[in-house]
């Protein structure tokens, strides 16, 4: 891989479609390479916005918008970080070769939808999933639930993430709750939902996955140590490294997240996320990029989730290797608020091992992500206490 000098005419560019936490962590490390990182989001000021060469505010659905935005920029690199892009767009722009799609256009559009994502993990590659229907009308919803998918179920949204949209439901009364908050909550409303049975499980994670060329140049498969997380309403609140499991179930977990990365296809980090119960495996969900979840490798690997993508887009070797034990908790805003302040940095950092994360993201909601603790010790259970108690410290008050 040859990598041409930031802001001159060889540049070697790399356009983030979403420009969040995540999207942060990557354009540092390709800053570090000396790729000249342009941050496109749909507000100003995203946090990957603060450290880019150049930064961009567009509607990422407006299909028209990104074509005329990549034609502007000419990247090597599209790198989307969230799942409402305009997909027809990256199609069309990989199509004429003008630059490379991160892993490529047909994993973004796949990833994007459950439905696409979904259909090819269970129906094309036979991957254990939970069961499951997609419905366009809440008749058709019930209808799925009545005759087969049964309570408790999860409903979702076909388009969304941080479990935007996401319900639990224990009864049919909360059905019709559940329907609307799915149709109103979710990145896109694509006229469908889809309905999931509960899977009786011991405990989920995401298996970290990279795609990256040995060094004969062919592409090889590399697994980072499973990641056991908690969820609430479908966000992440706490996740730790390694998560114990059978040697069974890990080589499941291994060879579903190959299977299903394989048949997508190109290079970079891919998030699969799995249910794990003794020695059964079921595939949940994937996202082509850094996963959230996934913060805790920046306390706990040798390279970061961040660093393994950057180095696998680029062509570079990768190094999944644990060094430790640790766990991230995730810092919420407790208000709603714009220019907010931080309070209790000093304590936080007095736990011992501890990081604090702060994004800096402009605008505070009482339950939006607006940092994460990270922590490590000898044991899983000692950093996930840590990081709980550093991210306690930290308290967030509207600006005076």
């Amino acid at each position: 891989m040859t990598i041409g000098t930031a802001y001159s005419g060889n540049a070697t560019k790399a356009l983030l479609l979403g420009s969040g936490e995540l999207g942060k962590e990557l354009a540092i490390c390709l800053q570090r390479y000396g790729v000249e990182v342009i941050a496109v989001d749909r507000y100003d000021h995203a946090p990957a916005q603060h450290v880019a060469q150049r930064s961009h505010v567009i509607d990422m659905t407006d299909a028209a918008a990104v074509k005329q935005l990549i034609l502007a920029e000419q990247p090597d690199f599209i790198i989307p970080e969230i799942e409402a892009i305009a997909t027809a767009a990256l199609i069309e722009i990989e199509a004429q070769g003008l630059c490379t799609v991160v892993p490529n256009a047909r994993a973004i559009q796949l990833t994007m939808n459950r439905e696409g994502i979904r259909t090819l993990a269970a129906e094309q590659l036979g991957i254990p999933t939970s069961q499951y229907a997609f419905a366009e009308s809440f008749e058709q919803l019930q209808a799925a639930v009545d005759n087969g998918i049964g309570y408790p179920c999860f409903i979702k949204p076909t388009m969304s993430s941080s479990g935007k949209g996401q319900s639990m439901v224990k009864t049919p009364d909360a059905l019709q709750a559940a329907w609307d908050y799915a149709k109103a909550s979710g990145r896109v409303d694509t006229g469908k939902v889809i309905v999931e049975a509960k899977i009786d499980f011991d405990f989920e994670i995401t298996l970290l996955t990279v795609r990256a060329l040995d060094s004969n140049g062919e592409v090889a498969t590399h697994f980072c140590e499973p990641i056991g997380h908690v969820q609430e309403n479908g966000d992440y609140r706490q996740s730790w490294q390694p998560q114990a499991m059978t040697a069974n179930a890990l080589s499941r977990a291994q060879d579903i997240a190959e299977k299903i990365t394989s048949e997508m296809g190109g290079l970079g980090l891919f998030g699969v996320e799995l249910f794990v119960n003794g020695d059964e495996v079921w595939f949940s969900e994937v996202s082509p990029r850094p996963h959230d979840t996934g913060m805790v490798t920046m306390a706990t690997q040798k390279q970061s989730e961040f660093e393994l993508h950057a180095r696998a887009i680029l062509g570079l070797p990768v190094d999944t290797r644990l060094q430790q034990k640790g766990a991230s908790s995730v810092i919420l805003g407790g208000v709603n608020a714009q220019a907010v302040s931080y309070h209790g940095l000093a304590q936080a950092l007095c736990v011992p091992d501890s990081e604090i994360r702060l994004f800096g993201k402009p605008e505070a909601f009482v339950h939006r992500r607006m940092g994460v603790a990270l922590a490590t010790a000898d044991t899983v259970e000692t950093a996930i206490a840590n990081a709980i108690e550093a991210a306690s410290h930290i308290e967030i008050q509207p600006a005076k």
